[in-house]
């Protein structure tokens, strides 16, 4: 049986970007499937505890700062530490996404996309027509895109997928949950790797509410 890794993260997310090629290339070597899970980081937050980027200690803004060096060094990318554009209001390009899934399509084109412009290109992933002309730069259909992520249904599975994060714990972007264990942060990508090879029992965290 293939196993699964539940994928809860957002298009606004730093860590998400850094993490993105070094996780599927994890799963891809483990022959596992992932199940995209796009989701609002801030019910998550305020579920759990965390803070938004501005509104966190100086203290702890600075060091986010150097992490993305160490990161960027780590992972060979090349990206502009500052983006203009970060931090964005992810919804309507999150949902975006679920559409692309619902349709049954491959959704790393227009998540590498949408990173692209934020993180190298200086573009604004909030406005509709910045997204619009990144789905169809990838022989996606933008207007169709745009147009399912302000349905009901696609507003739902949103919301759905919100919910599922928070009941399962998740307390971050990206969250890999593999058989209920949660791995918060692309800095946990060796453990879950280890978890993968290892074949052992998941680590269950105590106290779980459910609710969103």
């Amino acid at each position: 049986m293939t196993r699964r890794i539940d994928y809860y993260f957002t298009l606004q997310s730093t860590w998400a970007f850094i993490g993105h090629a070094a996780f599927h290339d994890l799963a891809a070597k483990h022959g596992v499937e992932i199940a995209y899970k796009p989701c609002w980081l801030g019910a998550v937050f305020k579920k759990s505890g965390g803070l938004p980027l501005k509104e966190r200690h100086p203290v702890r803004q600075a060091y986010r700062m150097v992490e993305m060096h160490r990161w960027r060094d780590k992972r060979g990318l090349d990206f502009d530490l500052e983006a203009a554009f970060f931090p964005f209001d992810p919804a309507l390009a999150d949902r975006m996404l679920i559409a692309v899934l619902e349709r049954g399509d491959d959704p790393r084109p227009f998540i590498e996309a949408v990173f692209d412009a934020l993180w190298r290109k200086g573009l604004n992933p909030a406005d509709r027509d910045v997204l619009i002309a990144l789905a169809n730069d990838i022989d996606a259909d933008g207007p169709a895109l745009a147009e399912a992520a302000e349905t009901d249904a696609i507003q739902a599975i949103y919301r759905s997928n919100t919910n599922a994060a928070i009941a399962g714990q998740v307390i971050g972007s990206p969250g890999y949950v593999l058989d209920g264990e949660v791995f918060w942060g692309q800095d946990r990508l060796d453990l879950l790797d280890d978890a993968l090879s290892s074949g052992r029992a998941p680590y269950l965290m105590a106290n779980a509410d459910g609710e969103a």
